[in-house]
C-alpha cells in the first residue's frame, strides 16, 4: 500500500523557485513525495529539512546527507529549526490535511469507511484524543466544534444527542457514534454529514487551526525576502487563512493603512488558486478539494 500519493506534486514544488543551493523545509514529509521532488532539484551544497509528528512516517526517512528529518509538529518550525543551526529558509511547503496512509489505517479512526476507536490523532504523543472530545466535552465545547470545524449548523443538536447517550454508555468507537447520530444522517446525504462531523473532531483534537496559525507566522518570520510558501490545502477552513495570510498577513480584519491609503503586505501572490484536473482527480480521488496557493515574500 503506497503511504501518500502527494497531490499536485510538481506545481506544489515549482512553486518553490528551488535555487540549487537553498535550504527548504517540508513541514508534512508524509511518504516523502514532495521532499523526495525537493532533493531532486537541489545541488549538493543545497539543503532539505522535513517535519513529520506521526510515527508511522518516521519509515519513510530518505537517506541523503541533504535530508534532515524532525519528528514534531510543524508549529514548533522555527524552535525545531534553530536547535539545526537554521534561522532563515529560502522556502516553505506544507501539504495540510490528513495523509493518505492516516485515513486507510482504519484504527486510527480518521476514515468513515472503518469502524475503530475514537482516536484521530495525528500523533500519538497528544493526550487530547476523540474518544475526549466526545465523551468529555460540554454541550457548550461540543456545539463550537462542530459548528466552527463542521459549519454544521444543527451542531447544538448533535452536541445534545451525545451527551444524552453517553449518559448511558460511553461512547468508545466510530460504530457507537454513528449510531449515537444516526438521526441526523438521512440515506441520500449520510457520507457528507458524517465527514463533516469527523472533520470538526479531528481539526479539535490535532488543534489544526490553531497549528496552522502558528506555521504561518513563524514561516513569514523565517522565509529569506524572496522566499517562497506553497501550501496546500483541503477544506474551507484552512483555504480560507492561507489566502488572508498570504494577501495582507492577518487572519482576519484588515491591515492599518497609512495616510494616503496604502498599507504594506509581507507577500506577493504567484499565479493563480491551483486545483487539480480531472485526470489527477480520476487517479487519486482525494485530491478533489485541494487548493494551492503560492506566495513570496517581499
Amino acid at each position: 500500500m503506497e503511504y501518500h500519493n502527494p497531490v499536485l506534486l510538481h506545481p506544489t514544488v515549482e512553486g518553490l523557485a528551488i535555487r540549487p543551493n537553498g535550504i527548504y523545509v517540508d513541514v508534512t514529509f508524509g511518504g516523502g513525495g514532495h521532499s523526495k521532488e525537493i532533493l531532486a532539484r537541489l545541488g549538493a551544497a543545497g539543503k532539505l529539512f522535513a517535519f513529520d509528528q506521526d510515527e508511522d512516517a518516521l519509515a519513510n526517512t530518505l537517506p541523503d546527507e541533504r535530508f534532515t528529518l524532525i519528528h514534531e509538529n510543524f508549529r514548533y518550525i522555527k524552535r525545531f529549526l534553530r536547535f539545526h543551526n537554521i534561522k532563515s529558509v529560502d522556502g516553505i511547503l506544507a501539504d495540510l490535511g490528513v495523509s493518505s496512509h492516516q485515513f486507510d489505517v482504519a484504527e486510527r479512526g480518521f476514515s468513515t469507511r472503518f469502524d475503530a476507536e475514537l482516536d484521530m490523532r495525528m500523533s500519538k504523543r497528544t493526550e487530547l484524543s476523540a474518544y475526549k472530545v466526545v465523551n468529555e466535552y460540554d454541550a457548550e465545547n461540543l456545539t463550537r466544534v462542530f459548528y466552527d470545524y463542521g459549519e454544521l449548523n444543527n451542531a447544538p443538536a448533535l452536541a445534545r444527542t451525545i451527551i444524552e447517550a453517553r449518559e448511558y454508555e460511553v461512547i468508545k468507537n466510530t460504530a457507537q457514534l454513528k449510531e449515537v447520530l444516526s438521526r441526523y444522517l438521512p440515506a441520500h446525504k449520510s457520507h457528507k454529514i458524517l465527514a463533516q462531523i469527523y472533520q470538526a473532531i479531528r481539526i479539535e483534537v490535532n488543534q489544526e487551526m490553531e497549528v496552522l496559525k502558528e506555521f504561518l507566522l513563524q514561516a513569514l518570520e523565517i522565509l529569506n525576502p524572496g522566499g517562497r510558501l506553497s501550501v496546500l490545502s483541503y477544506h474551507s477552513l484552512e483555504d480560507r487563512l492561507v489566502k488572508r495570510f498570504m494577501k495582507n498577513g492577518l487572519f482576519e480584519g484588515e491591515p492599518e493603512r497609512d495616510f494616503f491609503g496604502n498599507f504594506s503586505v509581507p507577500f506577493k501572490s504567484i499565479g493563480k488558486l491551483i486545483v487539480p484536473d480531472q485526470q489527477e482527480i480520476k487517479i487519486n480521488n482525494r485530491a478533489r478539494s485541494a487548493k494551492l496557493r503560492i506566495a513570496e515574500k517581499v
